[in-house]
């Protein structure tokens, strides 16, 4: 990624997944690695440790030698949010998130006087 300042251009590597280290561990010697300082936990899914597996991360760099400037967003919605919609037939129409279940997101839009209440996916959603 390449930084700007005032007086001068660079060249800066920063890593993808800031904050998280990928590993390659036995199963019976994951816990140990909790040992080691710095190591705050894994990442769950579905009550155990997630697992990337081989054919992902081969997905990933691929996709980072064929574009620049990769970022990863992360878009953590809370119910209270503002959000704005970004595809589909209410396009920039702003409300608040109600609740979120997986990937569905409940918004409240008050629009033209009414009251209205639509479930979206949540990259058709970003905070504002």
């Amino acid at each position: 990624m390449a930084k700007q300042w005032s007086d001068r251009r660079k060249i800066v590597l920063e890593p993808l997944f800031k904050g998280y280290v990928f590993v390659r561990v036995a199963d019976e010697s994951k816990w140990k690695l909790k040992e080691i300082q710095g190591i705050l936990n894994f990442v769950f899914w579905l009550g155990k440790p997630a697992m990337v597996r081989d054919v992902e991360i081969e997905t990933i760099r691929k996709f980072l030698n064929e574009f620049e400037n990769v970022q990863i967003v992360d878009n953590q919605l809370k119910e209270t949010d503002t959000v704005i919609i970004n595809q589909g037939i209410l396009l920039n129409y702003k409300g608040i998130v109600l609740g979120i279940d997986g990937n569905k997101v409940k918004v409240h839009i008050d629009s033209m006087g009414l009251d209205l209440v639509a479930v979206f996916d949540k990259n058709r959603l970003s905070i504002l």
